[in-house]
């Protein structure tokens, strides 16, 4: 029996994936998974037992990673899975800062109880005419999964879109409009466009990436969006630029005590993913991740371990193990599991970082003698028997 540990509600659509070998519980001191969502984890005791986290959805800083994969514990996201519920509200966001939706809505909540509502919005409205996008050059730095849903659409709504992302993926490639500009720096960006937006990870190198000098080198006007992570801006530069028109409107779906009565600031409550379908999506995902961990061994959508699909364990057992990525590793596993007089079926091992995973499919019975030798082995983090 499994058990798994929800630290947020996590939408039936996904548990309900679970067979009768998972059992629900309450408390993560048994727990073998965990699925998460916004619930912090850095300050909590990671049992020994634990094998397994899932975050329902992209962003992983309210985990520990590190410290996960030193115990020897696989934490997964969800990538992809909100990309469309955040594309539609990057754009939303788009329309909200080139025309003043909200400011024109709550004057009109103010003048509801006079009985000239409509001739006062027909001499009132011109204090909230807008710019339309049509035109508009529209620069997005990071080309994954959601980067890309926002470029194809502002590019369908009649912009000239710009991207940038070295990283990016083949498969995000394939999926990116050919009509979109590449340009190879952020610097590029930052000179030519209108409205900027970022969907990148908060590393080192990105935490307050749009700050006063990077603002400095944009058009006067220009448009920020926000919707990846709350430190990629500097909030103290944000508000000298909006003050002095040099940033029109910034755009985040990250309030916080600085921004959320920024005056040019329009502060969406976190909603990006929060919709029906992302949270399934999530919810599915996650589920799926642990799952096919849990029964078979295979990594996917790894943050902290390399992936790996060994398939389906076609000889008697499988052992994993999780371990450090240094030398002689491959060696000290097979000469433990050929010691015992055991052949090995199949064997793969992937690297990532200072960390590594290995998969032996063996002929016959694992033993608790070869159990402790392989614990017992310098580097070793984790070992299961499937």
């Amino acid at each position: 029996m499994v058990k798994y540990n929800c630290l947020n509600p996590i939408a039936p659509i996904g548990l309900n994936l679970f067979t009768e070998k998972y059992e629900k519980i309450e408390s993560l001191e048994s727990a073998d998974a965990v699925l998460v969502r916004s619930a912090s984890m850095l300050d909590l005791n990671l049992p020994e037992n634990l094998k397994a986290i899932a975050r329902a959805g992209a962003g992983v800083n309210n985990i520990p990673l590190d410290k996960c994969a030193e115990k020897g514990i696989v934490v997964f996201n969800t990538p992809g899975a909100n990309a469309n519920g955040v594309k539609e509200l990057v754009i939303a966001g788009l329309m909200l800062a080139s025309r003043d939706i909200v400011g024109g809505i709550n004057w009109v909540q103010s003048i509801r109880e006079d009985e000239n509502v409509a001739k006062l919005v027909e001499k009132g409205k011109s204090k909230f005419a807008g710019k339309e996008i049509l035109g508009k050059k529209f620069g997005v730095i990071g080309l994954g999964a959601i980067g890309v849903l926002v470029a194809n659409a502002a590019k369908r709504l009649g912009m000239e879109v710009y991207g940038c992302d070295p990283y990016i993926s083949v498969e995000h490639a394939w999926n990116l409009s050919r009509d979109i500009i590449s340009v190879k720096t952020k610097e590029d960006i930052y000179k030519e466009c209108d409205y900027i937006t970022v969907h990148v990870p908060l590393l080192d190198d990105t935490k307050k990436m749009i700050n006063k000098d990077t603002i400095a080198m944009m058009k006067d006007g220009v448009v920020i969006l926000n919707f990846a992570r709350d430190l990629l801006v500097n909030d103290e530069d944000m508000e000298e630029a909006l003050k002095s028109g040099k940033v029109a409107k910034y755009v985040t779906d990250f309030p916080n005590a600085k921004t959320a009565g920024m005056e040019g600031v329009i502060a969406i409550p976190h909603l990006g993913a929060s919709t029906e379908e992302s949270e399934d999506n999530c919810a599915v995902m996650a589920v799926k991740e642990i799952k096919d961990y849990m029964e078979y061994g295979i990594i996917k959508n790894s943050v902290n371990y390399p992936d790996c699909d060994a398939g389906v364990c076609a000889s008697g057992k499988r052992i994993t193990i999780n371990h450090k990525n240094i030398p002689n590793m491959l060696s000290q596993f097979t000469g433990t599991v050929s010691a015992e007089n055991i052949n090995i079926s199949n064997l793969i091992n992937k690297s990532k970082g200072d960390y590594a995973y290995t998969v032996l499919d063996i002929e016959g019975n694992v033993t608790d003698t070869i159990i402790k030798k392989l614990n017992d082995i310098t580097g070793v983090l984790k070992v299961r028997v499937i």
